[in-house]
């Protein structure tokens, strides 16, 4: 019996999804949660130093397409980190630099972000996005998964107060799904995205405090 292309495809998506589920749900709980695993933030701190040349002081991106990690769930950077571990996600800086993550030095590192206090970067929200981003967000359940006021929840990241250029750059890679998508919730919400409230979400997003 022949198996289509289509066929053998879907089922990889489904083992994927399911190896990366199984890791959010019992691996990072199992890393995060049991006392034999416990984060050791100082360790993750030393490890985070090469981080900052990009990411910024203490995590505080001063890039525009680079996003900030302080004040980050933990969950949402151990689950990052994973992804470009296993492959999933693709970077050219990224990728390298978490191939040889162990999960404690993921564990460790996601502990020390989400430890530092957020500093805004100085970004204003136009007055067109204040206006319509509140209900694009609702409309489009981005503060279903993000939280009421868009700081994350678990392996769901915070976007609030976010780089406008990378938020950007992800919504569209999401529309166009040449951005990585675990489950295919962001992909499909993105895609019935217009390209002008991809700009006004951004906008609004980037702006919040």
């Amino acid at each position: 019996m022949k198996t289509s292309s289509f066929t053998l495809f879907s089922s990889q998506r489904v083992v994927t999804n399911l190896v990366a589920t199984l890791f959010l749900c019992f691996g990072t709980s199992l890393f995060l949660g049991s006392p034999s695993f416990a984060a050791d933030i100082e360790a993750g701190k030393q490890k985070a130093q090469v981080c900052m040349s990009c990411h910024g002081p203490a995590g505080n991106s001063e890039i525009a397409e680079i996003p900030a990690l302080a004040g980050q769930t933990a969950q949402a950077i151990t689950t990052s980190l994973y992804h470009f571990r296993e492959g999933n996600r693709k970077n050219p800086v990224m990728s390298p630099f978490a191939a040889n993550l162990s999960n404690a030095d993921m564990n460790n590192l996601a502990a020390y972000f989400a430890s530092e206090k957020r500093i805004p970067a100085p970004y204003t929200s136009s007055a067109e996005a204040l206006q319509q981003g509140p209900e694009l967000a609702k409309k489009y359940n981005c503060v279903q998964c993000h939280g009421a006021a868009l700081l994350g929840q678990q392996h769901i990241p915070r976007v609030s107060g976010q780089q406008h250029a990378y938020l950007l750059a992800q919504l569209k890679g999401f529309k166009a799904t040449t951005r990585y998508d675990m489950d295919g919730n962001m992909s499909s919400a993105a895609s019935m995205l217009k390209d002008n409230e991809i700009e006004i979400l951004a906008d609004y997003i980037s702006g919040l405090r």
